[in-house]
């Protein structure tokens, strides 16, 4: 029997939870589901990620105003995926912020990505319509961008490339602790179709080097204490690398993209097959790893059409 396309297989609802990963500091997460973070000010609150539609981002809110009625002023996006974006008309926030490189993404691929993984997560998309287009940012930086939540800070910073171009994290230096996007996972799948695999590593070496107590993850659970945040690092740099470093023999020598598939298999299904939407991520992040290694160094755009074409020939 033909695997499900992406998640059209996975509509079973996921339990939530709300985590705190510092004092005034929260990660929302929800079983391999994108995660998002959420930082106390002074007077404000700054949410991390905006989930797929405003239906989503409204069980945040929720979780929010179980411990402060703050109002919520700044949203960062640390890339431009629709499932990390289309629901921040929900928030009302008066600042909403990507990295220059994010924004270009929307600008180029935006609409394709909509398209594309509004096939892909047919659950995260429920309640679709009222998602009010695309999501532009008001404020946007190059490699770092200090905010003030009153006399909180919150840095961010573009560290390298990684699951996109345009990653960014955010780090609370008062409680030492970092949200990282999609750039560390936590017993979940990466995605990697957008990702740059040769940069990747060097990116979780730069927020290594932070030596931070905690992270709120992109997907899983919140890493709390510097043991399981090292776990999760090098856990993240294991998938990225067994990924790309079997695809690449294989298109280095030639070989077709169905065998890079197989090779890929053989050194990750051990490993990694248990992990949240493994079988989803698996043909999209063999088919960037080979363009990778045949020197394509822009990702190439995802369409929805593109993604059943690559589907359909690597099944089986």
């Amino acid at each position: 029997m033909a695997k499900a396309f992406a998640s059209q297989g996975d509509m079973a609802d996921k339990k939530t939870s709300f985590t705190e990963v510092g004092d005034g500091l929260w990660a929302f997460t929800a079983e391999g589901d994108p995660n998002s973070g959420v930082i106390i000010g002074d007077d404000s609150v700054m949410v991390i990620e905006a989930q797929a539609t405003p239906r989503l981002a409204q069980k945040v809110i929720d979780e929010i105003r179980k411990i402060t009625d703050k109002p919520i002023t700044h949203l960062v996006l640390t890339h431009y995926h629709a499932v990390r974006v289309l629901g921040a008309s929900a928030f009302d926030a008066s600042q909403i912020i990507m990295s220059e490189m994010a924004r270009a993404m929307v600008v180029e691929r935006g609409q394709e990505d909509w398209d594309s993984e509004f096939d892909r997560f047919p659950r995260l998309f429920q309640g679709h319509e009222s998602i009010p287009g695309l999501t532009w940012p008001t404020a946007t930086f190059n490699k770092r961008m200090s905010v003030y939540l009153g006399n909180r800070r919150v840095d961010l910073m573009h560290l390298g490339r990684a699951h996109t171009a345009g990653d960014i994290v955010a780090y609370v230096p008062d409680q030492n602790v970092m949200f990282t996007g999609d750039i560390v996972e936590y017993h979940s799948a990466c995605y990697c179709g957008d990702g740059h695999f040769h940069d990747w590593p060097g990116t979780l070496d730069a927020i290594r080097a932070w030596d931070v107590d905690a992270i709120a993850p992109g997907r899983g659970d919140a890493l709390l204490g510097r043991e399981m945040v090292a776990a999760a690092l090098d856990n993240t740099a294991d998938f990225v690398t067994s990924t790309y470093r079997s695809v690449a023999r294989v298109a280095l020598r030639g070989g077709s993209l169905k065998e890079a598939m197989a090779a890929c298999r053989e050194v990750c299904d051990p490993k990694f097959s248990d992990y949240a939407i493994y079988e989803h991520c698996l043909p999209f992040n063999v088919a960037r790893a080979y363009d990778e290694a045949r020197d394509i160094d822009t990702p190439r755009i995802w369409t929805a059409a593109r993604d059943k074409e690559m589907w359909a020939a690597l099944q089986g």
